[in-house]
């Protein structure tokens, strides 16, 4: 196992709330500073007719990085952002990167349907897709007018959808 193999085990996904509007700065701060970071983004034109990517998900960026350098960025960066914190475990949240992965390649497919789903979802049976583009994402099946959709949250509160036709799903 190389150095950098192991020093990536010790990466996470940790999700931080940031001040509204600030999403896409926050970003480019973090990407100065070589830390991998998501903003789920969508593009939109503003009053003058510019496209503009605009964040999906208002005031909460994912960053990816060990848990000290996590916490160096408000106290030695000074990065104005606070990261969700788990009560029941008594720590910072943690997105694990496959769940990430999984939410990324979803949401990426369902910018053509809408994006986010809006209300919270009732899971259904739990699947994996194993053929076409969303090849090994897991989630919930659910099934809106007629159209089958697999479904994939982060942190039991953001979901997203794509619709990904019934024979390539398997229940889990």
């Amino acid at each position: 196992m190389t150095e950098t193999e192991s020093t990536q085990k010790n990466f996470s996904w940790f999700p931080a709330r940031v001040r509204f509007g600030q999403e896409i700065k926050i970003k480019e701060a973090l990407d100065k500073l070589g830390i991998e970071s998501f903003i789920p983004t969508e593009s939109r034109k503003n009053y003058r007719g510019k496209v503009r990517l605009h964040p999906v998900i208002p005031a909460l960026v994912f960053i990816r990085s060990t848990k000290k350098q996590a916490t160096d960025l408000r106290v030695v960066n000074q990065l104005p952002q606070s990261y969700l914190f788990d009560s029941a475990a008594h720590r910072m949240m943690v997105v694990p990167d496959k769940q990430m992965a999984d939410f990324q390649k979803v949401l990426d497919m369902s910018m053509q349907e809408g994006g986010l789903v809006e209300t919270v979802v009732e899971p259904g049976a739990k699947v994996r897709v194993t053929k076409g583009p969303l090849r090994g994402v897991e989630g919930f099946v659910i099934q809106v007018t007629g159209k089958c959709y697999v479904v994939v949250s982060l942190l039991g509160s953001v979901f997203t959808k794509a619709q990904v036709p019934r024979a390539y799903l398997e229940m889990r």
